[in-house]
């Protein structure tokens, strides 16, 4: 499949109607998990390029490319009128949560288990355990606030138990950046990843960052709030990846292949009928955005769309599915890492062999000061002591030792030496 060879709709002829930008909903009670995800995916993915094209307005001065930015950029805010209303009006902040987080969990797996590039991996997988431990944390506030299972909303495709414990993941942010790949040189799969998880994880973030005033009680608002500071932490990873060094026009050319190839594999995963449509018609949409930035690139910067991707052959489609078995030897591999970074590169290393006079140890004490005081840590005290262990989902005997204690939070794994 090549998108840039498909036919497609005139630019003027792809806008949404208001009777079709408002859907019916999926029933949050036999709807897939990963019908969820996805949801929340191609919702992240239409975020990113409206942000990506409003900024894009902000450093231009040519009237044609203003104008079809403006054109596309509300034939996007369409989309994501749409697919935002495929939420349903009773699933709680909670629900949707775990969904977040199950997203988080199952979309950096996939990703990391067919990627090529080595920094790439080694960032997808530092974060994912982070993104696991959250899942385990929203969990446990679920099951005290709710008294709901998060497994049965995960449709037990993803274990929920502890990962590298939140409070651990407060590094100071300069050793969240990561060089950043050579666009030139990049496999295509590796920039399509660099992007997806971008919008993902920033999805997320934002998501965080405007629900945590919203929750009912202290101990939730407080929970959400730590845990959006470490979106922001994998926001700042994952989007250092991507090449600064393409121009606006080449990013935006990138920014709709990446849509095209997320809604061209949704539409082939999808097993909601009335929801494989929708992804079908907003492939169509995009393959027309795609050849309108392809043909301003080509206009004003005498660039092929084949310079920016390949031969425009789309590489393994994404597929949301679950991934314990990889979940759990990553866990056993490189839960005890953190992030140091260096002005020449940026490496992950055991808390043991990090020199006592580190950046980490000071800000640690900084943010955190008592971690029996820490939400993430609060919500699984109060769990053990209201349910008389933590709440967890799991198919065997957790793999790191230190992890299995179910009856007392383990604050020091990852974090102290």
């Amino acid at each position: 499949m090549n998108p840039i060879k498909e036919k497609s709709k005139s630019l003027e002829n792809s806008f949404l109607p208001l009777k079709k930008m408002y859907p019916k909903s999926y029933n949050k009670k036999n709807t897939s998990p990963y019908t969820k995800t996805r949801v929340i995916l191609m919702n992240g993915t239409e975020f990113e390029s409206q942000w990506f094209m409003h900024q894009f307005a902000r450093h231009c001065d040519e009237p044609e490319i203003l104008t079809t930015l403006a054109v596309v950029r509300r034939q996007e805010q369409q989309q994501q009128k749409r697919i935002s209303c495929l939420k349903p009006i009773n699933e709680s902040i909670l629900e949707t949560t775990i969904a977040y987080e199950q997203l988080a969990v199952d979309l950096t797996a996939v990703l990391a288990r067919h990627e090529k590039d080595a920094a790439n991996i080694k960032a997808l997988n530092f974060a994912l355990l982070e993104d696991f431990d959250h899942l385990y944390r929203y969990a446990n506030l679920l099951k005290m606030d709710k008294g709901e299972d998060a497994d049965i909303l995960v449709g037990k495709f993803t274990e929920i138990m502890p990962g590298r414990p939140t409070i651990a993941e407060h590094r100071y942010p300069s050793d969240d950046v990561s060089p950043h790949m050579n666009a030139e040189k990049a496999d295509l799969y590796s920039k399509l990843v660099a992007s997806t998880i971008t919008a993902a994880e920033q999805q997320t973030m934002n998501y965080y960052m405007n629900i945590a005033q919203w929750y009912k009680n202290d101990l939730g608002r407080k929970l959400y709030a730590e845990i959006a500071m470490i979106e922001e932490a994998h926001v700042t990873q994952y989007e250092s990846l991507k090449d600064p060094n393409l121009s606006w026009l080449e990013q935006w050319v990138m920014h709709e292949y990446c849509e095209c190839w997320l809604y061209y594999s949704a539409m082939q995963d999808e097993s909601v009928d009335f929801i494989k449509k929708i992804w079908e018609e907003h492939f169509k949409m995009e393959v027309s955005h795609l050849k309108t930035a392809a043909k301003l690139l080509k206009k004003y910067e005498n660039k092929t769309f084949e310079s920016v991707c390949g031969d425009g052959e789309f590489p393994k489609l994404l597929k949301l599915g679950g991934n314990k078995e990889y979940i759990r030897k990553v866990l056993e591999e490189t839960v005890r890492l953190t992030a140091d970074n260096t002005q020449q590169i940026r490496d992950f290393k055991d808390i043991k062999k990090i020199p006592d006079d580190h950046r980490y140890f000071d800000y640690q004490k900084f943010m955190s000061g008592d971690p029996e005081k820490n939400p993430s840590h609060i919500v699984i005290q109060k769990a053990i002591e209201r349910l008389g262990r933590d709440y967890r989902y799991q198919d065997k005997e957790h793999p790191v030792k230190e992890l299995r204690n179910r009856e007392c939070d383990n604050t020091s794994i990852s974090r102290t030496k």
